[in-house]
């Protein structure tokens, strides 16, 4: 598994090398320093997995991963346990209190194997069902697996990201993140609206030759005419 190590600290980066040397399943294609050059790397390098620390100069890890249109699977290395509760907030696979213990590391390289055992083997160009996502509204932080979405509104210049009973803003365009979702899984409603397929539990005849579509989440939306015909063939109606 392609991993990069971004810490500020050399000598936290080497030893953490070195407690990886055994685990013969992770290849360390790269380190970084902060968290400017972790994004020019993993844009670069396409890590599957990178070790993160969190307090460094200047952007934090949570900032790194809110820079992100498409995120690695991440556990978190920090000399700081306070930061312990926000990282489980945000689905991060594991997070190491430094020094890193060599049986902990060991139990968080197995929670990576798990996770990788549940995804497809298939080779995504684009945003899929079982990729996550990092989505960051004020304070609060969460991974997202992209399954769990089931709704893209867009209010002005940012979009609302629907999921369980919480709804974020992020500050993207609803065209850009069209472009990038796959459209297997999530189709473009309206100018408003990208919906999960996956999500949809009644769909009703509307004005104009549209169709109304009800969500398993109680929300409703109007599907164009223009994209109706292309709706009810993507569903099989």
């Amino acid at each position: 598994m392609k991993t990069l190590i971004v810490d500020d600290e050399r000598l936290a980066r080497k030893e953490l090398i070195s407690l990886l040397e055994p685990h013969k399943k992770i290849e360390i294609i790269g380190e970084a320093v902060d968290a400017d050059d972790a994004f020019e790397k993993i844009n670069e390098l396409k890590p599957e997995l990178i070790f993160l620390d969190i307090q460094m100069p200047g952007k934090t890890g949570f900032d790194l991963l809110e820079s992100l249109d498409q995120v690695p699977k991440v556990i978190f290395t920090t000399a700081y346990d306070e930061f312990a509760l926000k990282a489980f907030e945000v689905n991060a696979l594991d997070y190491l209190l430094k020094p890193i213990q060599p049986e902990r590391l060991e139990e968080a390289i197995g929670k990576v194997q798990v996770s990788e055992a549940k995804e497809s083997n298939e080779e995504k160009k684009s945003l899929g069902k079982n990729d996550q996502v990092f989505v960051k509204d004020g304070d609060k932080c969460w991974f997202v697996k992209l399954e769990d979405v089931r709704l893209f509104e867009s209010d002005g210049n940012y979009i609302k990201v629907y999921f369980g009973t919480n709804k974020p803003m992020i500050h993207k365009s609803l065209n850009a993140l069209d472009e990038r979702l796959d459209d297997r899984t999530f189709f473009r409603a309206s100018r408003k609206h990208i919906i999960n397929l996956g999500w949809v539990e009644k769909i009703d005849t509307w004005f104009n030759g549209g169709l109304l579509v009800q969500l398993r989440g109680g929300e409703k939306i109007e599907v164009s005419r223009r994209q109706a015909a292309r709706f009810k063939e993507m569903m099989s109606l």
